[in-house]
């Protein structure tokens, strides 16, 4: 089925669901589906929907649908010495793109390159009452629509069906090395903030008393920050399983909090994995959710359970009044009648 076709089938699903008030659960490759709340409806695939739209890497912008599988964009990519411009988190071979920014973590990268709203230049969607919808462009000159594109990176498929996204492509690295240092937290802390915007480090992870540090970008600066930051040679796939909740942490029962603050808050007990030079904290931790909640709201950050057998909590706790107002008058304009994965986000949407 050509592009054009299969959109308009999709747009043809939607608007039939509209009609009917009936939901519908978006998928595609299913890597993501444990994440937030079970959502209602029928399943409604988009997992035909794959391939490259537009690619041009001198212009460092690539356009893909939102079937399409990560590793077959790494691999369209990498033919051109080029990744994305941040780390994408993959569950397996079948994790697709759509289902990336539906979720809308980022990696490891995320202080250095930027979220991955951040490479979002534009998207084609399906609204809630079946329209296809453009916003955005596929040129970094272009800036129009580009708070609506990225408000569908992190929306849980709530906000509308994504059909393709144009997102920015950076150069590979020609050298990448990870340095492993044993250091209390308070003093690997002061180092990253040293080492901040005079080293190319694209990583920096601390766990059971070590400090990681990736370092990636041209040789001869790789070389350079290897030597000033000394420690011991580490294993580069550390970062892999980081980005991809995978290794002995992810593995470990109980429900996987996520906790955003500011880096130089006190280190805690609970606090088994940090990353994002200190800004992101893992936690493992089951039950009543308060204990996370206000450890979170201490320091003015945000608590996000990421992962548990209880799926009816949801990602996020209830926000602030006036802010889920405006949230709400999002959602009215694009699915006025929660049609796309109701429930998954927040009961009702």
């Amino acid at each position: 089925m050509k592009d054009h076709d299969h959109a308009l089938a999709l747009a043809a699903q939607v608007r039939a669901a509209y009609d009917a008030d009936a939901p519908l659960e978006i998928v595609a490759g299913g890597t993501r589906r444990a994440f937030g709340r079970s959502p209602a409806g029928a399943p409604l695939s988009v997992a035909a929907h794959t391939g490259i739209v537009e690619y041009d890497p001198t212009e460092f912008v690539v356009t893909v649908r939102a079937g399409t599988p990560m590793v077959a964009l790494e691999e369209v990519l990498g033919r051109e010495r080029q990744v994305l411009m941040v780390d994408v988190p993959r569950f397996s071979a079948a994790s697709t793109i759509g289902g990336a920014l539906a979720i809308g973590l980022t990696g490891p990268s995320r202080p250095y390159s930027g979220a991955l709203r951040d490479a979002v230049l534009g998207a084609r969607i399906v609204s809630g009452t079946g329209e296809i919808l453009r916003f955005g462009g596929q040129v970094l000159k272009n800036v129009a629509g580009f708070d609506v594109a990225r408000l569908m990176v992190g929306s849980y498929g709530t906000l509308g069906l994504l059909l393709d996204v144009s997102l920015r492509v950076a150069r590979c690295a020609d050298a990448e090395v990870v340095r492993d240092l044993a250091l209390d937290w308070r003093t690997a802390h002061a180092a990253l903030r040293r080492w901040e915007g005079a080293l190319p480090v694209t990583g920096a992870c601390y766990a059971d008393g070590v400090l990681h540090v990736r370092l990636a970008g041209r040789e001869e600066r790789v070389a350079a920050a290897r030597q000033i930051i000394g420690g011991e040679t580490g294993e580069p796939t550390l970062f892999h399983e980081l980005r991809d909740l995978r290794g002995p942490f992810f593995s470990q029962p109980g429900d996987l909090w996520r906790l955003l603050v500011p880096s130089d808050a006190p280190w805690d007990p609970q606090e088994t994995l940090i990353d994002w030079a200190g800004a992101q904290r893992f936690w493992r931790f089951s039950g009543d959710p308060q204990p996370v909640l206000e450890h979170a709201a201490r320091y003015r950050g945000q608590a996000m359970r990421l992962l548990g057998a209880d799926r009816s909590q949801g990602p996020w706790a209830a926000p602030a009044p006036a802010t889920m107002a405006l949230m709400a008058r999002v959602k009215a304009a694009m699915d006025p009648r929660a049609i796309l994965n109701r429930g998954r986000l927040y009961p009702d949407w």
